[in-house]
């Protein structure tokens, strides 16, 4: 039936009778189909190039340099290589303990993508981290001097800016709370340092939580990401940016099918701010809070469905002066309902220090509300929120790299 891969005539003849071979082009293809034929089959897009053609110019490589830091030591002998040393050795004299710069710099490297054609660039926070130097490579070939307008740890974004004294094509933001599980994505980025490279996959899920950070809110995609990724865009169908590559979840540190994007929405608003302030002001209200089905002796009454629980109160903080305690249940804010940790975390962080805004909340079963005027988040308890993962609390590995040297950057 199959020679050397290839079916014979007699074989393709029996498979267009049945039919199979039409099947299989429309699925592949996504050839047109009837309105009959569309509510029970699937086609599939006839080819993603237009797309890339038309949005790849505004993606662009990112190389960083960091100031050397590491310093390697350890335990040797002042003899060692000296004439005659393995005898001196011999007569117990001791070792010395030395240690030296590691003088050479660090390098990495990511993806960005023009936002602006005055020249601003949107990346990962931690792809520009701790650089001394930033190049971006645009998709001419041409290399640029970038300067970092301003970095926001808590969402893992960065702002660049770059000149090269000519309007520069830029991309337009897409609707991520619209986006679907299972609409087609496609990612361009430079992965491991190999320039820019185009994959395509659907949206796995919504919402995902990885435990990075406190504003988790991710869109998943199965396009691959890898190395090198981190910071490129995310485009849907229109090609519309809806999310930023942020990290991989993988055993080993490839693709695995598991990708992480910062949503459009949650992007924009942090964009802005550091391109009007260089900073991102987010309010502070003093409590650390968890599930309500979490475990341990904080009793809840039964009646509670949906919120935040208050696991502690700082002391002296906003929502101490304005009388939370622990044990409460956070289920408003503003009007809004907070339907779990996660989304009151990010209706405090959208407000700045100082907005006054009325909570709602439970206490015992019994319903009520006070004003809190909020503070501000100040850096160490952003640096406090983006430490990473512990090795090994995870059932997985969690990547946001910056690969110093790879084996196609020597």
């Amino acid at each position: 039936m199959m020679r050397n891969g290839i079916f014979s005539r007699s074989t393709w003849t029996k498979l267009a009778a049945g039919g199979v071979v039409v099947g299989l082009l429309a699925a592949g293809l996504g050839v047109a189909q009837d309105d009959d034929a569309s509510s029970t089959g699937f086609a599939g897009p006839a080819s993603f190039a237009d797309v890339i053609e038309e949005v790849s110019p505004a993606v662009v490589n990112i190389a960083v340099t960091m100031e050397p830091i590491a310093v390697s030591s350890g335990q040797g002998s002042p003899f060692a290589g000296a004439p005659f040393g393995d005898l001196l050795e011999r007569f117990g004299l001791p070792g010395q303990q030395w240690n030296y710069p590691d003088m050479r710099p660090r390098q990495g490297e990511g993806s960005g993508f023009i936002i602006d054609s005055e020249g601003y660039v949107a990346t990962n926070y931690h792809v520009v981290n701790g650089a001394s130097e930033v190049t971006v490579t645009l998709n001419t070939g041409e290399e640029l001097t970038a300067t970092v307008v301003g970095t926001d740890p808590l969402t893992d974004l960065a702002l660049l800016k770059i000149e090269n004294g000519r309007n520069l094509p830029a991309l337009e933001f897409g609707d991520s709370d619209r986006a679907r599980v299972g609409e087609w994505v496609l990612a361009i980025g430079n992965p491991f340092g190999l320039g820019g490279s185009a994959t395509a996959g659907i949206i796995s899920a919504r919402g995902r939580d990885i435990r990075s950070g406190r504003y988790d809110d991710f869109i998943q995609v199965d396009a691959a990401i890898n190395s090198g990724n981190s910071g490129g865009p995310v485009f849907n169908a229109a090609g519309e940016v809806i999310g930023i590559n942020t990290a991989i979840i993988s055993p080993n540190g490839g693709n695995v099918g598991i990708g992480m994007a910062i949503p459009s929405n949650q992007a924009t608003g942090v964009l802005d701010e550091l391109r009007e302030r260089g900073i991102v002001s987010r309010g502070w209200l003093g409590v650390s809070i968890g599930s309500i089905e979490a475990p341990g002796d904080i009793a809840v009454a039964a009646a509670v469905t949906a919120g935040a629980l208050v696991a502690s109160v700082v002391a002296d903080s906003p929502a101490d002066r304005a009388g939370l305690q622990r044990g409460d249940v956070v289920t408003e804010l503003e009007g809004l309902a907070v339907d779990g940790p996660r989304t009151l975390s990010r209706l405090v962080g959208d407000l700045d220090a100082g907005d006054e805004v009325e909570i709602e909340y439970l206490r015992n079963g019994e319903r009520r509300e006070t004003s809190v005027v909020l503070g501000g988040l100040d850096e160490a308890q952003m640096r406090a929120a983006v430490e990473p993962v512990e090795p090994g609390s995870q059932p997985y590995r969690y990547y946001r790299y910056q690969w110093p040297e790879t084996p196609f950057r020597r």
